[in-house]
């Protein structure tokens, strides 16, 4: 599906390199040759991917902020890529109810930074905007939401990546989306990604490997709800190729594209967590619900036919491939692997997961 040749030895800005999913992307990039630098606040959480796997000593990493216009603006074009991918974001919804203002001025205000430095850096032919599933009015449909259907938010957070949306679209159309321009964007959206590294507040599987750290049973929220579930490498998939069609054909392919997981994989919480446990060999759970709990949506699900028809994308990993894989990732985190081991393992499993036979166009 990613073509490596494309991508050996090509310029990659990406925002958000110190996270979990950024961490992710920062590897396969650097895996495939690309020259990459990254911008990003320090690692939220200790440990971090980005520091387990020693990223800071194998790319160019500039520790700012989104909200400092000058600062992306100068980073970008000082690096003069080619290729945009913006990952940065604050992330988490329970904590856009207590940080709203830093939510939207991240996620919406950091949007708008990164593309004023894409206008003012003439060497980006393609741009890549990461928001997410929660983008949508949701309505607690059984059916998926498609790409063109309205933007919402219940939370700060699933409003700011709305915004998001808004803002990329009124630009591509002001800015970009005219003969004389060079660079085309699209948007991406994604909904809850499993895999090694992430060990972030409020996500379900950073939860259970700290329950299981302690010898604690694990406290769930929604047991019922249900959520898309997704290996990160899934939808990092659709983002790449829909930047090597951006940066080869152009506009054709810019606007928004949905990249969830197989229908089967849109299981409720409690299922997911038992399964987890099961592959340890150890774990528990009890039902811990909150009083005046901050609203959570239940069910939200992408339609992700335009990827698949027109990218020849498809999601290839079971649910049980994906945490098996995350499960083999902690393990080996958890037995305290040095950082060139650590890489070494990402890499593999980003080399395996290429080499799925299902992992392919058409």
């Amino acid at each position: 599906m990613v073509d490596r040749t494309f991508w050996n030895q090509k310029n990659v800005f990406l925002t958000g390199h110190t996270g979990f999913k950024g961490g992710w992307l920062a590897t396969w990039l650097l895996d495939m040759g690309c020259r990459v630098a990254g911008y990003a606040l320090e690692p939220e959480t200790d440990p971090s991917y980005f520091r387990l796997c020693g990223l800071e000593g194998r790319m160019r990493s500039t520790i700012g902020d989104l909200r400092d216009r000058d600062k992306i603006c100068q980073t970008v074009q000082a690096h003069r890529p080619e290729i945009v991918l913006h990952m940065a974001a604050q992330s988490i919804v329970r904590r856009s109810y207590r940080e709203p203002v830093e939510t939207f001025a991240a996620n919406v205000m950091g949007t708008v930074h990164v593309l004023e430095a894409v206008r003012r850096t003439p060497s980006v032919k393609a741009v890549v905007i990461v928001t997410s599933d929660k983008c949508y009015e949701n309505r607690e449909w059984v059916w998926g939401y498609r790409e063109e259907e309205a933007m919402g938010g219940h939370d700060p957070y699933s409003a700011s990546k709305g915004c998001a949306e808004l803002v990329v679209a009124a630009y591509r159309r002001s800015f970009f989306d005219h003969p004389n321009s060079s660079v085309a964007i699209a948007t991406v959206r994604a909904g809850n990604v499993i895999g090694g590294g992430d060990w972030g507040e409020d996500r379900l599987i950073p939860d259970a490997v700290r329950a299981l750290q302690r010898d604690k049973p694990m406290l769930v929220r929604n047991p019922g709800a249900i959520r898309p579930w997704q290996h990160v490498l899934e939808p990092l998939t659709g983002y790449l190729t829909v930047a090597e069609r951006l940066f080869s054909e152009g506009g054709k392919w810019a606007g928004a594209w949905n990249f969830g997981p197989r229908d089967e994989n849109a299981v409720t919480v409690d299922r997911l967590v038992d399964r987890l446990f099961r592959l340890w060999g150890k774990g528990s759970w009890e039902t811990a619900p909150m009083k005046d709990a901050p609203h959570e949506a239940h069910y939200l699900k992408l339609d992700c036919s335009k990827a698949r028809q027109l990218l020849g994308w498809r999601p290839c990993l079971t649910l049980d491939a994906a945490l098996e894989m995350t499960v083999a990732w902690y393990r080996a985190a958890l037995s305290k692997k040095n950082v060139n081991e650590m890489y070494e393992m990402t890499r593999e499993q980003i080399r395996r997961h290429e080499a799925n036979p299902e992992n392919r166009r058409g």
